[in-house]
């Protein structure tokens, strides 16, 4: 029986790979009607399948789907797409999950979504790669917690995988209430569902905000529980290790970031000149005097930074100055620095992008420090946007260095800014 199948893969899951296991566990399955579910679709409540799509598939294909749709939860794609297209958002969404199924040794079906380049990257970080040929491609499966395609942003995407938008349609039939009833793994309640009528169950409503909300955060409470129970069990691998504790740990948007350090490294100096004498007091007290920041900026011009993200870049950046009374100097690389530059800004200038860099090679980060010290300048503070996928200085420089960084590529020393 098709039921029998589904728990078999299930528990297989659980014995071999029980982080994704446990979160499988927590998506009741349910036959759905074929005449909207094509393979397989999640609500982030519920796991729907077609009878005859998973008949089809064989006992390892059928782990990766579960273990796939469990993982679209357990990140909070279903909360996360905010102002995005639904159909290139659900597009990200498979290409950021697969790549870590993969890496955990589960073997796909075909026709699901992969490129290498996009591996440790989030659907966030991945949706701006995506060029407008994406719309042509489909995922396997749907995405049904967000499919309301009248919420203005992008009423033209249709979608026949994932349906990805801002619904705020949902009726009031009960299903947070039975949410956790679900929780309860294969009872006999799931097994009736899963045995419906020969049409399946129709599809569920479209998530409103506040079920958003409230699922976000059951399913981060869920993550957090079995990524605990697979270590003391020894069978979480160091990427899942990884991919959790970076899921859980708190985040601040990179502005704030960017400005924290910014504001920490403009010290305001104390000046202890002695008062004029005609004081008659012979006792000196510091006087606060704000000094100017000396900040350079290098920009990786290597050809993966796109120049809208320079821009967003440069713009906050000159916010910040305006606020510390920085000098900034500019300047850009790939493997060498550009010939136009360097960029000088006084603090009460505006900070502008030039119209066009010359660029677009490979990627080394040594020229721009060699500069610095060539021209016996001591900034402050460098910040360095980039991927950080280059040749870095082998010992790190005697100033404070922030890697502004796109991507997931680690730094080997300074402070690096996730860019998201």
């Amino acid at each position: 029986m098709l039921e029998n199948k589904l728990a078999a893969a299930r528990t297989r899951l659980i014995l071999d790979k029980p982080f994704l296991g446990a979160l499988v566990l927590r998506l009741p399955m349910v036959a759905a009607d074929p005449n909207w579910c094509l393979t397989t679709a999640t609500d982030a409540r519920k796991f729907y399948y077609n009878p005859e799509f998973i008949e089809a598939l064989r006992p390892h294909e059928l782990q990766f789907i579960l273990a796939h749709e469990a993982l679209h939860c357990a990140l909070s794609h279903f909360a996360r797409r905010q102002h995005r297209l639904k159909h290139r958002w659900d597009i990200a969404c498979d290409y950021a999950i697969n790549p870590i199924l993969l890496e955990e040794d589960l073997e796909p079906p075909p026709g699901i979504l992969f490129e290498r380049s996009f591996q440790g990257m989030t659907a966030e970080e991945i949706y701006p790669c995506l060029d407008d040929h994406t719309d042509e491609k489909d995922t396997l499966d749907q995405h049904i917690y967000d499919d309301n395609p009248d919420d203005g942003t992008d009423n033209q995407e249709q979608s026949g995988g994932a349906g990805d938008n801002d619904g705020d349609q949902q009726s009031e039939g009960g299903q947070d209430q039975s949410n956790e009833e679900d929780q309860s793994g294969p009872g006999k309640d799931q097994e009736q569902e899963s045995s419906q009528g020969a049409g399946g169950a129709p599809q569920p409503p479209p998530l409103n905000q506040q079920e958003k909300e409230t699922l976000d955060v059951q399913w981060q409470q869920r993550l957090a529980g079995a990524a605990q129970q697979a270590q003391q069990a020894g069978k979480l691998s160091g990427g899942m290790a990884r991919l959790v504790d970076h899921l859980l740990q708190p985040r601040l948007p990179w502005r704030m970031l960017l400005a924290r350090y910014m504001s920490a490294t403009a010290r305001d100096d104390y000046s202890y000149t002695r008062p004029s004498s005609r004081r008659g007091d012979p006792a000196i007290y510091p006087s606060l005097r704000s000094a100017q920041l000396n900040l350079a900026v290098a920009l990786d011009v290597s050809g993966s930074i796109n120049k809208k993200e320079m821009h967003e870049f440069i713009s906050e950046v000159d916010a910040i100055k305006g606020q510390l009374r920085a000098r900034i100097t500019l300047h850009a690389c790939d493997s060498q620095m550009v010939e136009e530059g360097p960029w000088i800004v006084e603090s009460w200038e505006d900070l502008e992008l030039p119209e066009k860099f010359t660029g677009g090679g490979g990627t080394s980060f040594k020229p721009v420090f060699n500069w610095l010290d060539s021209v016996d300048l001591q900034p402050d503070l460098l910040i360095y946007f980039t991927d950080a996928q280059g040749d870095f200085p082998e010992q790190q420089p005697g100033y404070p260095v922030i890697w502004l960084v796109k991507g997931k590529t680690p730094v080997p020393w300074g402070q690096r800014i996730q860019l998201n």
